[in-house]
């Protein structure tokens, strides 16, 4: 699977090209995380969101569909004694309605074959008045630069269904039916639009 073959480099595209943005995104999501949340992680790749989350909530459940990527999470948050990491689909997500405060899902939308199941299924396993949060990096201006570097990962193994720009990113929520979200850019070298979603 590329998936767990990229595992093992991941963390140098986290820090090195884009360095920036995902610090920030980081700080963006963890904004919407309280002490005591129940959070379910889907696609938590290498666990960047997911050590910064964990300090943050009462649990949280960490999934991947990735058992590479997995190890890597769980080497960064092995000191979290309220994480739990698991291997999961993030089509089929085997918990309960409702069962979790906040639910996030990032940098994952545009792998998917049926993105809007998925968001169905993101919300069905949240609590009403709870929050789907929802980061992918999008292109910016510079398209030629981040093509080139999606071009890359393609040729590598990566299946990109979709590649959004901050404009269709908004289109495709409200497409999909969910008017009421809120979003922020995280500028930089690959943005990242966040989504978040208040469930009703």
């Amino acid at each position: 699977m590329f998936w767990d073959f990229a595992a093992k480099f991941y963390d140098a595209f986290e820090t090195w090209y884009n360095g920036e943005v995902n610090r920030n995104l980081v700080v963006e999501v963890v904004k919407n995380i309280e002490e005591s949340d129940r959070v379910l992680e889907c696609a938590c790749g290498t666990g960047m969101i997911t050590k910064a989350m964990g300090p943050k909530c009462r649990e949280l459940i960490a999934t991947d569909f990735s058992d590479g990527m997995l190890k890597q999470t769980q080497k960064k948050c092995a000191h979290l004694n309220n994480v739990k990491v698991r291997r999961a689909n993030i089509m089929e997500i085997n918990c309960k309605d409702g069962a979790f405060d906040k639910v996030v899902a990032g940098n994952v939308i545009h792998l998917l074959d049926d993105p809007q199941a998925a968001l169905e299924e993101l919300l069905r396993t949240c609590k009403v008045g709870g929050k789907v949060i929802i980061p992918t990096y999008v292109n910016n201006e510079n398209i030629e630069e981040t093509g080139f570097f999606i071009k890359l990962l393609e040729r590598f193994g990566a299946d990109f269904k979709r590649q959004f720009d901050y404009q269709s990113y908004q289109d495709f929520f409200t497409e999909a039916g969910y008017t009421d979200v809120e979003y922020t850019l995280v500028e930089g070298k690959m943005p990242c639009a966040i989504a978040v979603i208040t469930k009703k």
